[in-house]
């Protein structure tokens, strides 16, 4: 598996992976299936504000999923936090995708000199859980009933991981 950064012609693979979340998890609070277009113009306004859009890619050569951080709020106090999101295509869970997707991610917010890591899970996502536990995130917070989807309301887990000590810039 190599990760990389997404290119134009990975679009399509990723509007797959994320339509495929929003139809059938939890994952993604969102019910509209987007189309290329949309992810399109969700790459350019990632790669322009300066944010990484990571995609894995399996020795075959197809894109099995995706990962990206941004602000975490808009605000610059927050500037040294970002929020991430990953996402693997549904026949490619569990296989490492995900876990080489959020080291690569870490390291380039390390990179970009970032100081914390947000994670925002949907709470029965216990696989994502586990993942980001084992990355060394820690779980800092727990809110009832903030969503809703499939016609029930969804917790959201947060968690973080700090990626580099010392005084702000």
């Amino acid at each position: 598996m190599q990760i990389r950064d997404a290119a134009d012609g990975d679009l399509e693979a990723i509007r797959d992976i994320y339509n495929d979340a929003v139809a059938n998890t939890t994952a993604i609070w969102n019910q509209t299936l987007v189309d290329v277009a949309n992810r399109a113009a969700w790459l350019k306004a990632r790669k322009s504000a300066g944010f990484p859009v990571l995609v894995a890619v399996s020795n075959a050569g197809e894109v099995i999923g995706y990962a990206s951080f941004g602000e975490w709020r808009a605000f610059d106090g927050y500037r040294h936090t970002v929020e991430h999101s990953v996402y693997v295509r549904s026949d490619r869970r569990g296989g490492g995708g995900g876990r080489a997707l959020m080291a690569a991610l870490i390291e380039r917010a390390e990179a970009l000199g970032k100081h914390v890591m947000v994670a925002g899970i949907e709470s029965s996502n216990l696989p994502s859980i586990r993942l980001h536990e084992q990355l060394g995130f820690e779980q800092t917070g727990h809110m009832k009933e903030v969503g809703t989807k499939f016609g029930r309301w969804l917790d959201l887990t947060f968690m973080q991981l700090i990626l580099r000590t010392g005084s702000p810039s």
